[in-house]
């Protein structure tokens, strides 16, 4: 990044690295561990926190970097100012640890990474998450509580959503104005779960569950989720409409970006005659792949002329798209921002505009447990919040955990009456905290 590649130089000049934690120490927290031990000067690892010991000694330890195990946020400090890595299965420590600037939270989980991150927060700690799935469930109210404390709540470079913020900075900045942001996906089955994703998982070195996230439209449904809550943009319907031209293969993408992306075109038509701010939205089968991309409209026609002329056509819809997402390889670029310039790649523009329902992947039953988010339970789209609210629907992040009250068929979605929660849990306190702050006021709320 121009700009923060020379703050970073000059900070590693001058012996003050940004100091980073990590929280996981799966494929992407080892990835940006080595990202930023190997490849970005000015910025150091100076602890990590993984609640199993013998996987989180080694995201430093494979890059031969040695880590003092430490079970208090004393001997984390002392650790640090000595020089040294700290390690601790206890990610709420770094928190209240000293010497740490930004906590990097890489675990997909909710609750632990829930409770991790507000300790982040208290204790002045930039939080900047790669985990899609707490960011779209609680992160409007996160990112208040980090700005009462004067905190960059961030999401992070590389992923999808942030390179998608990272796009649609660029088409705001330009004078176009943005009406549909989306990611370019190989396959979409909402009945994929652990099962089927076992050897795919094996292959990646990740857990089954999290490859059948991805295949069965949960993860683009909280990635998505992201991008419409930083603009207040909605969907079309539930679970987009994510045009298919994969032919099943999701190897052998049949058309371009540019075709694909024209199907989307009458949508866009209907949703903006009708008044609408903008959509999100996805498409599948389509070349280059993966990667996000951004629609967008020009008012001013000697500016729209000058479009055409730059080759971009003559309009109305207009695409830029970025063909890839780094992952770890960008994260550090979004910890330098949020320490370095208080700017986030991408966060929560206020209140949410949609959320990530459930819907049932076989017929439940009562008693079952919503196990983990890609299981055999449920899957993930994307609705607009006024439906959440108005039907009483769960949002997923939330119901993980759960125990059904009652029988659910296959394909419908779960509700708040559906669903036993667990007892004094951070995500539901957050989530109950964000709908007071942002849900509109009913009838009789309002005072006369």
């Amino acid at each position: 990044m121009i700009i923060v590649d020379t703050v970073l130089k000059r900070r590693e000049a001058e012996g003050r690295p940004i100091r980073v934690a990590i929280i996981g120490a799966g494929q992407q927290a080892r990835g940006i561990a080595r990202s930023i031990e190997h490849s970005t000067p000015g910025m150091t690892v100076v602890a990590v926190a993984n609640r199993t010991p013998e996987r989180g000694l080694k995201v430093l330890g494979e890059l031969g970097l040695e880590s003092v195990s430490c079970t208090t946020a004393g001997q984390i400090s002392a650790a640090i100012a000595a020089g040294q890595r700290a390690f601790t299965t206890d990610a709420c420590l770094l928190g209240q640890a000293q010497g740490i600037d930004a906590v990097v939270e890489a675990t997909g989980q909710l609750e632990s990474s829930a409770r991790a991150i507000l300790a982040a927060i208290e204790g002045g700690k930039h939080p900047i998450l790669m985990n899609a799935e707490l960011d779209a469930t609680v992160g409007p109210v996160l990112k208040l509580k980090a700005e009462a404390r004067g905190l960059c709540y961030t999401a992070a470079d590389g992923d999808q959503p942030g390179v998608a913020g990272n796009l649609l900075r660029f088409v705001e900045g330009i004078g176009v104005r943005p009406v549909c942001a989306g990611s370019i996906k190989g396959l979409h089955d909402p009945y994929r779960n652990p099962a089927t994703q076992a050897a795919f998982s094996a292959k990646w070195g990740m857990t089954p569950a999290m490859a059948a996230s991805f295949a069965d439209g949960t993860k683009i449904s909280f990635e998505q989720a992201m991008m419409a809550n930083s603009r207040g943009l909605k969907v079309a319907k539930q679970g987009m409409t994510g045009p298919d031209f994969s032919g099943g293969d999701p190897y052998a993408p049949l058309v371009t970006l540019e075709e694909a992306t024209a199907a989307l075109h009458p949508v866009l038509d209907a949703h903006l005659a009708a008044g609408g701010p903008g959509l999100v939205d996805y498409v599948i089968g389509a070349r280059p792949n993966p990667g996000v991309f951004v629609i967008g409209t020009m008012e001013d026609p000697a500016q729209k002329h000058l479009l055409a002329y730059y080759k971009l056509g003559p309009g109305p819809y207009y695409l830029f798209y970025a063909p890839y997402h780094l992952c770890n390889f960008e994260t550090p670029f979004s910890i330098a921002r949020a320490v370095l310039f208080g700017d986030p790649t991408l966060a929560p523009s206020g209140a949410p505009s949609v959320a990530v329902a459930g819907l049932a992947k076989k017929d439940l039953e009562p008693g079952e447990i919503i196990d983990e988010l890609g299981g055999f339970e449920a899957y993930g789209v994307l609705e607009n919040i006024e439906t959440m609210r108005a039907e009483g629907l769960i949002p997923l992040g939330i119901a993980v955990g759960g125990r059904l009250r009652r029988p659910v068929a296959k394909d419908q979605p779960l509700t708040f009456a559906d669903i036993e929660l667990p007892e004094g849990r951070t995500i539901d306190a957050l989530h109950a905290e964000q709908e007071a702050l942002f849900a509109p006021a009913t009838p009789e709320e309002v005072p006369a």
